[in-house]
């Protein structure tokens, strides 16, 4: 980093001082927490982390220097359960990401679906070969496979994993048939996930970074988290 844009040596000491005055009020939140759950240590915790993170960014901007904390990153950390203790619904929350490494492999495949519909079609009746293009290929194979299916055997069509996640949300009663249908994905109220688990390339990338070089400070795969029973 060149001179002009490095922090001054009073930006580090009072990024220093904003790290003790945030340890000061996550003891004093935690001292004073109602629950497992108490928000105001949720608040606490986040503001000690951000403090944190800004000093050892720039202590190691201006002298090249780094701190022995780690740093959890925001993205990984739910808010505190508001649901209800006993849940009498649930949601299941599913996304996967695929790549289309071997398009002709796929193609095939959707052919080979659209041949044995074919054969059972009547002669009036028509045939329409969705499987033609690519999307209409992934539309035969999605309709035909359940996703549990296609995830285990994704390879058999020309399909690699990317990312995952699962979330399990909690309700106090189930949905009326086809009210989320329009937009599934936007009513899920972080702080009723019970549970979350996520897999991704780049945690295996870490492991390999942490075998390389012991010093190097790298997140790790998350855990399953039992929101219910388990602290935060």
């Amino acid at each position: 980093m060149s001179d002009a844009v490095q922090p001054t040596a009073a930006e580090v000491r009072a990024a220093a001082e904003a790290v003790k005055t945030a340890l000061d009020r996550h003891l004093a939140a935690v001292e004073r927490r109602t629950g497992d759950d108490d928000p105001a240590v949720y608040e606490a915790f986040n503001e000690l982390a951000a403090a944190a993170e800004e000093y050892d960014e720039l202590l190691y901007d201006r002298y090249d220097e780094v701190t022995p904390f780690e740093i959890p990153g925001s993205d990984d950390t739910l808010p505190p359960y508001t649901g209800p203790e006993e849940p009498n619904a649930l949601s299941v929350v599913i996304r996967r990401d695929y790549s289309v490494v071997e398009p002709q492999r796929l193609l095939a495949q959707a052919q080979r679906v659209e041949a044995v519909e074919e054969d059972g079609a009547t002669a009036t009746e028509g045939f329409d070969a969705a499987s033609g293009t690519l999307h209409g290929a992934l539309g035969v194979l999605f309709g035909e496979f359940e996703p549990d299916e296609i995830a285990s055997r994704h390879k058999e069509f020309g399909l690699e994993e990317g990312d995952s996640t699962l979330w399990v949300t909690a309700a106090d009663e189930s949905a009326e048939p086809g009210e989320w249908l329009e937009a599934p994905f936007e009513a899920i109220d972080p702080q009723r996930v019970v549970c979350r688990f996520d897999v991704s390339a780049v945690f295996d990338d870490e492991s390999d970074d942490e075998d390389l070089e012991d010093d190097l400070d790298a997140d790790v795969e998350l855990e399953p988290v039992d929101r219910l029973d388990a602290d935060r």
